[in-house]
C-alpha cells in the first residue's frame, strides 16, 4: 500500500509538484528528492500541489519551508497550493501561511 503518491509535470515556466496521501516522516525523503530533481531545472517556479494531501506533519512542513528558503536563495519562488482543511490548519497554526506563497489554485499564479 502506498501511503504518498507524487506526480511531476514541467511546462508553461513551472515545474509542478501534486502529492496525493500523506506527507510525513516516512514519506517526506520521496517528496525532498522530486524537489531537488525540480531544482536542477532552470524553471523559475515550483509548484507544491498539496491539494490531495491528507496528512501534514512537522518533517513535511520543514521540508516546504526549507524549499522555500533554497528558492529565495536561488532567486526562484516557491507556490503552495492550499491542502484540505486538516492540512491547510498547520500552515494557520504556524503562521507560515503569511511568510509562503499560498494559493488556492494553480490557476492563480502568474
Amino acid at each position: 500500500m502506498t501511503i504518498l503518491e507524487v506526480e511531476t509535470d514541467a511546462r508553461d515556466g513551472l515545474v509542478r509538484i501534486v502529492l496525493r496521501g500523506e506527507l510525513d516522516l516516512s514519506t517526506v525523503k520521496q517528496v525532498e528528492e522530486e524537489i531537488m530533481r525540480a531544482e536542477t531545472s532552470s524553471s523559475p517556479l515550483i509548484v507544491l500541489d498539496l491539494g490531495s494531501l491528507s496528512f501534514l506533519d512537522s518533517t513535511g512542513l520543514r521540508l516546504i519551508v526549507a524549499a522555500d528558503q533554497r528558492a529565495r536563495d536561488q532567486g526562484r519562488r516557491v507556490a503552495i497550493v492550499r491542502g484540505p482543511g486538516s492540512v491547510n490548519r498547520v500552515f494557520t497554526i504556524t503562521k507560515l501561511g503569511d511568510r509562503l506563497e499560498m494559493v488556492d489554485d494553480i490557476s492563480a499564479l502568474a
